[in-house]
């Protein structure tokens, strides 16, 4: 059983990448399983080239494939956002995963950069998709959903009756297992750029990539047990503030939000949870296995379970 993993792979986010991968091989039963698809971008070949030198230099046994994004085919979508890093053309890359993949390729898990698995992958590959729906991930129903749009979207029907009898969720697009033959099937790429048009002209939301992923297929994704995506350890997308883990247990830990447990250890302004991240980081070591430990007992104490 082969699983395949799509990855968004660039230089600023490289760091996280190798965590990443790091983790995924760590935990899994059967690392030779897995293959991993990154997604580089187009307009630098040159840093291309370093990236699958890089991979290939840091995981010597690794099986991936690096493919092109031309970001030119979002570029002019793109509108502002409340953050920077959420205006990254890459970002939407993984509306394209279903063009860029051979067609051979007919499922896969989709991860963020920021994220660390603790948990066999295998489990999630698993997961059965049932009936028509297209992508699974976890669902966060006491979320309230309306603050991803703002009055233009809400007031215009003909915009917020795309959730008409539904029951709409938040969820995260940085975990999500995808059947990219239902997704060509419907062509949900194009169904995505169509919002993200609106977008351009109307103004109905903020958080750069998210939205249209939440008009398309809010009220209607396999949602799968929380534990596959500890979201928000970052903070928020303004202040970075610092967070904690839900009480539970815990598959996939991520730092969406602002702050970067890289970047946090770095600046010696750590939150606890970025200890969690650090023992896989290959790149530059920061805590002593000392700290690490302590950091762990502390979140044990609060009865978070990893």
């Amino acid at each position: 059983m082969l699983v395949h993993i799509a990855m968004i792979l660039d230089l600023e986010y490289l760091r996280g990448s190798t965590a990443a991968i790091h983790s995924v091989l760590k935990h899994t039963s059967c690392p030779e399983n897995v293959f991993f698809h990154f997604i580089a971008s187009k307009t630098n070949s040159a840093n291309q080239s370093d990236l699958s030198r890089i991979i290939q230099s840091t995981f010597p046994s690794l099986s991936f494939k690096v493919f092109l994004f031309d970001e030119k085919l979002v570029s002019d979508l793109i509108s502002s956002s409340i953050h920077q890093a959420l205006e990254n053309p890459l970002n939407y890359a993984r509306s394209f995963l279903a063009d860029i993949l051979p067609p051979c390729i007919k499922r896969v898990i989709y991860l963020d950069s920021d994220i660390v698995v603790v948990d066999d992958i295998q489990k999630l590959w698993k997961i059965p998709l049932t009936g028509s729906r297209t992508i699974e991930a976890p669902e966060y129903c006491h979320t309230n959903f309306t603050k991803y749009f703002n009055d233009e979207f809400w007031f215009d029907t003909k915009f917020s009756e795309v959730f008409s009898g539904k029951k709409t969720c938040y969820f995260n697009t940085g975990v999500m297992v995808m059947d990219l033959v239902k997704w060509r099937e419907g062509d949900y790429r194009r169904k995505i750029e169509g919002w993200m048009e609106i977008h351009k002209e109307r103004r109905i939301y903020e958080l750069g990539s998210l939205p249209p992923f939440l008009l398309v297929f809010g009220g209607d994704v396999e949602a799968i047990d929380h534990r596959w995506n500890q979201h928000g350890l970052g903070g928020d997308n303004v202040m970075g503030r610092c967070r904690s883990l839900h009480p539970g247990p815990v598959s996939v830990l991520h730092w969406s939000g602002k702050g970067k447990p890289w970047a946090r250890l770095d600046a010696r302004m750590p939150c606890p949870v970025d200890y969690l991240w650090a023992p896989y980081d290959l790149h530059t070591p920061h805590v002593t296995m000392a700290a690490t430990a302590m950091a762990n007992k502390n979140i044990y104490t609060n009865r978070y379970i990893l």
